[in-house]
């Protein structure tokens, strides 16, 4: 308690200056609580507006994967070149160093696997996300499957209820199910859907045709799945597409991961979403720090 005795009487009160208010930078967060703005500003850059995510979660559904066998050896060394991390708690808690001070999207919905019908999916308890520290919750929803749309929707809704009374954003993540076309159409419904039913963020997949559609009709930001591997020239023009088509960045797991040269890839994917560079740049950046790592 300060001390009564011997304080200097107030005067810089700014007299005929206006306090300063700033808008937020972030889409469709201007009207959001200081919490919630707070996580998204530690996401998303605030000089290119956009963020890459290092996603390497894939093992809640499909067990090992070539990558991620063993992930303090091949995820801890790429963790300092991300924005983000996108990963569950048994990762976070078993592999991820705490001193890595990267902000966390924490996948919160489990169930079923690869080996059954995906999707069928829980919540993780919303205090288990506040002890993580998570900056943004994930959960999976299936828009457009007969048997787990309402599930997955009404999953969302909850957590959303309940981020935004501890302050922690929501990323919706597009689930695609074997049937259904991976077309500006449906992820245009499905990113739209997930946004209006509360998700400050939308996870979903790119579409050659009709992309900068699908953004332009979602009024928070997108970040695209990296999907399955493709040759690194290939990813990261999809990348730079996907940012040209007004993309708030990249959530890629596979495409790093498996890379001849991780490090070197995630590091050409963020010169491609943070400073424009062109594909044939970013491989160019890609192919020249594959040579000196």
């Amino acid at each position: 308690m300060a001390d009564a005795v011997g304080n200097i009487e107030a005067k810089e009160y700014g007299f005929g200056i206006e306090q300063k208010s700033e808008g937020f930078f972030v889409k469709g967060a201007s009207h959001l609580g200081w919490g919630l703005q707070d996580r998204l500003r530690r996401i998303f850059n605030p000089v290119s507006g956009n963020t890459v995510m290092l996603a390497f979660d894939h093992g809640y559904i499909m067990g090992p994967t070539s990558g991620l066998e063993r992930m303090d050896l091949t995820i801890v060394p790429l963790i300092d070149y991300a924005d983000c991390i996108m990963c569950t708690r048994g990762t976070l808690r078993q592999v991820v160093p705490p001193t890595s001070n990267k902000p966390v999207a924490l996948r919160v919905s489990a169930g079923t696997t690869i080996l059954t019908d995906l999707n069928n999916e829980c919540l993780i308890d919303m205090e288990e996300a506040i002890r993580l520290n998570a900056s943004i919750m994930a959960p999976m929803v299936a828009i457009g499957s007969p048997e787990f749309e309402g599930l997955t929707i009404r999953n969302l809704t909850r957590l959303v209820d309940m981020g935004n009374k501890y302050g922690i954003p929501v990323l919706g993540v597009t689930a695609v199910g074997k049937d259904l076309v991976r077309d500006s159409r449906y992820i245009s419904m499905a990113s739209r859907v997930l946004a209006e039913n509360g998700a400050h963020v939308v996870k979903t997949y790119f579409c050659e045709e009709g992309f900068e559609k699908v953004v332009a009709a979602c009024p928070v930001p997108i970040v695209i799945a990296g999907g399955k591997k493709l040759p690194e020239a290939e990813a990261l023009g999809v990348a730079y597409r996907a940012i040209q088509a007004g993309a708030a960045g990249v959530d890629m797991g596979r495409n790093v991961f498996q890379s001849e040269c991780p490090a070197a890839m995630i590091q050409a994917v963020g010169a491609v979403v943070h400073e424009g560079l062109t594909p044939e740049q970013g491989f160019e950046k890609y192919n020249d720090l594959k040579a000196s790592l």
